[in-house]
């Protein structure tokens, strides 16, 4: 596993991504897989929107299962790790790859979406103060943005509040969560519809690989899952750890829900 000690192998320079670039990079590419090779507890304390942990136990994961014309950005500390991960990319035959030059410490001051110019309305800026939030895109505990929590209480007025003043829909928590697993977490399938409606994605991956599918079977959630089914959600991903969201059912109508999706979507592609 490449450590924050620069790698004696030879770098390849077109590689290299300034900073203050990262931004304008990938608005140009917005499929890219953004890795972030830092610690856990550092890239909890800030990372970029949708970006996924790398480390020693996912890269392998991470190089067979992504296809190679997906643009890839990796991110460390300083820099210097993020070079051999991206080679690594580049050798394994992946096109477009690069590394941020000064990682994380020179890309931070870009990071922070801007806000919307106009003021929250008088709802959602009242909800805020009473959550002690600055403003419509404040982390709080664990990374959670005000629409992760709004949806996560089921609180649906705030949710379209939010919505509606523009807040961003890639954040994701210290998990690697996005607000649309939150809502699965309140059990209101209509937020999870009203998210997916949105433009948030039903099959975002968070840090272990999971899914809100996955994890609304693990909870004997099948209202969620059906929603999610009808979404167009993928019962065939699976997890770090090689597990499906029909290996994680916990209830007789999640399992049935799930073996009749798998068996269509294999159907689909036999």
């Amino acid at each position: 596993m490449p450590t924050e000690t620069p790698s004696t192998t030879p770098i390849d320079p077109d590689l290299r991504l300034p900073a203050q670039q990262a931004a304008a990079w990938l608005a140009g590419h917005p499929d890219a897989l953004v890795l972030d090779a830092r610690e856990a507890r550092h890239r909890d304390e800030g990372h970029w929107p949708g970006s996924v942990r790398l480390d020693g136990r996912n890269h392998e994961q991470l190089l067979l299962r992504e296809p190679r014309t997906r643009p890839v950005l990796v991110c460390c500390y300083h820099g210097h790790a993020s070079q051999t991960y991206a080679q690594m990319f580049r050798d394994f035959g992946f096109r477009t790859v690069r590394d941020v030059v000064g990682g994380w410490a020179a890309w931070q001051p870009f990071v922070r979406p801007p806000q919307p110019d106009r003021a929250p309305s008088p709802l959602l800026a009242d909800w805020l103060h009473t959550q002690g939030l600055a403003d419509a895109e404040a982390p709080a505990a664990h990374g959670n943005t005000p629409l992760m929590i709004a949806a996560w209480r089921g609180e649906a007025a705030i949710v379209e509040a939010l919505l509606a003043h523009g807040v961003s829909l890639s954040t994701v928590n210290g998990d690697g969560n996005n607000a649309l697993w939150l809502a699965c977490v309140s059990n209101k399938a209509e937020l999870v519809r009203r998210l997916a409606q949105a433009g948030m994605p039903v099959d975002h991956q968070n840090s272990t690989g999971a899914t809100s599918l996955m994890y609304a079977a693990s909870s004997g959630k099948p209202a969620i899952v059906q929603a999610l089914l009808a979404l167009g959600a993928d019962p065939q991903l699976r997890t770090q750890d090689d597990f499906s969201a029909l290996d994680m059912a916990s209830t007789l109508d999640c399992l049935q829900l799930l073996r009749a999706a798998t068996r269509a979507a294999a159907a689909a592609t036999g």
